[in-house]
């Protein structure tokens, strides 16, 4: 067994007869009897103490810490002992991804997980608990996607409390706990002809970004952030290494998602919009942070600037210039005075990506390269995402069969007739 276990109301004493005997000590009768103690994995002593006449659970407690260890299950009890909220605070503050999505994980942990389980102790939780939360979280927040998003957050604050020793398992992977279900919408690519509304409805300054989006499938922030040098007008290429991002309301310039660098293909017809675009508005020097709100400062010749210098900014940009583009194009309604524009999460500026990968699949275009000119990490993503665009297989089966037979019997009606 690990350990031993301490009778804190008698000692052992050698008698007058030199056997032992037991003696009360000065806490007998005070506090709990037995204290059964051991030394953690980390080298230091712990114990746990227990009332008279339960020193048969002291050894069943040091048993079950034994077989823990065993099996690589401990969990230090003290330490468990911290609740979800100190936990989660010191799991915020360690995370090692960009400013952006540590503020974003930071918000959702903060609004809508440590209201329901930051009092609770790491070891005291359930799966029941988790489906209490979870079902509390439906009724606040009615998209599905989200709350997703959340959980799994939440659940990787177990996850690192478990690799951390401080409890044995992760409440959220339990069996009979529920992910919330992603979000099931197929993609639904605009028509070329709302490509072209929107563009037409975009003032001059900004038009051409559609050419970039839809002709290229570059990201927002990329459209934003490409330099002039980066266009190979002679090459047919474009090199997508930058980004303006916003940090804390901060603009910096940033390397493009998951900092995946990438070359793509540059259309005739984009490059002559692009010509066309620096005649009207210059390229104009921009200079940012780079990467931080206090990194370094970085210059660069952007083809996309304000009016009076300086990046595009995306809430203003999106505010008073997509979206009434898209009011004018007939996409969303023109609001009501006084009240905001129509949420159009399906009709930002991303629309004009689903758009080049539907045009690109509809073309005939691998998944894996497709994936590459997205800057996808994973082509497996991008082929779960636009699966549903992909030329029908059983299209394919049918021309693939026909063509033989009129290969074979230009005449032939069918199987029957060119066995006869």
């Amino acid at each position: 067994m690990a350990g031993h276990i301490q009778d804190r109301w008698y000692k052992n004493v050698v008698g007058d007869d030199g056997k032992p005997i037991k003696v009360r000590t000065d806490r007998y009768g005070k506090g709990k009897r037995y204290r059964a103690r051991y030394v953690g994995p980390d080298g230091t002593e712990k114990s746990s103490s227990f009332p008279d006449r339960q020193k048969r659970q002291a050894e069943e407690w040091l048993a079950g810490i034994e077989a823990d260890m065993s099996r690589g299950r401990y969990s230090d009890p003290r330490a468990a002992r911290i609740t979800f909220k100190q936990y989660a605070d010191k799991w915020l503050t360690s995370m090692s991804t960009d400013l952006n999505t540590r503020a974003s994980v930071t918000t959702q942990v903060r609004l809508h997980a440590i209201p329901h389980l930051g009092p609770r102790p790491l070891d005291s939780f359930q799966p029941s608990h988790i489906r209490e939360w979870l079902s509390t979280l439906e009724g606040s927040l009615p998209i599905s996607s989200y709350r997703r998003v959340i959980f799994g957050n939440v659940s990787a604050i177990f996850t690192a409390a478990m690799e951390d020793g401080l409890i044995a398992k992760n409440p959220c992977a339990a069996r009979s706990v529920t992910s919330p279900s992603p979000a099931r919408g197929r993609i639904q690519p605009w028509p070329a002809d709302r490509v072209f509304a929107v563009r037409a409805a975009l003032p001059g300054r900004y038009r051409a970004m559609t050419d970039l989006g839809g002709g290229c499938g570059l990201r927002q922030g990329e459209i934003f952030g490409l330099p002039f040098d980066q266009v190979d007008f002679d090459g047919g290429w474009l090199h997508v290494a930058y980004q303006v991002k916003e940090i804390n309301g901060h603009l910096v310039f940033a390397p493009p998602k998951r900092e995946k660098e990438r070359d793509v293909p540059l259309p005739g017809r984009t490059a002559a919009a692009l010509r066309e675009h620096v005649k009207h508005f210059p390229p104009a020097e921009v200079t940012l942070p780079w990467r931080t709100p206090d990194g370094p400062p970085l210059t660069l010749s952007l083809i996309f600037s304000r009016e009076h210098g300086g990046p595009v900014r995306r809430t203003d940009f999106n505010v008073f210039t997509w979206k009434p583009a898209l009011v004018a194009a007939g996409v969303i309604p023109q609001p009501s005075k006084g009240e905001r524009h129509q949420s159009a999460r399906e009709h930002g500026m991303h629309a004009l990506r689903h758009f080049y990968a539907s045009v690109l699949l509809d073309a005939g275009e691998n998944i894996k390269a497709l994936s590459q000119y997205l800057g996808h990490t994973d082509p497996g993503f991008t082929l779960r995402v636009y699966t549903h665009l992909m030329p029908s297989s059983e299209g394919r089966t049918r021309k693939a069969v026909d063509q033989v037979y009129e290969a074979t019997d230009p005449h032939s009606d069918g199987p029957q007739t060119a066995q006869d």
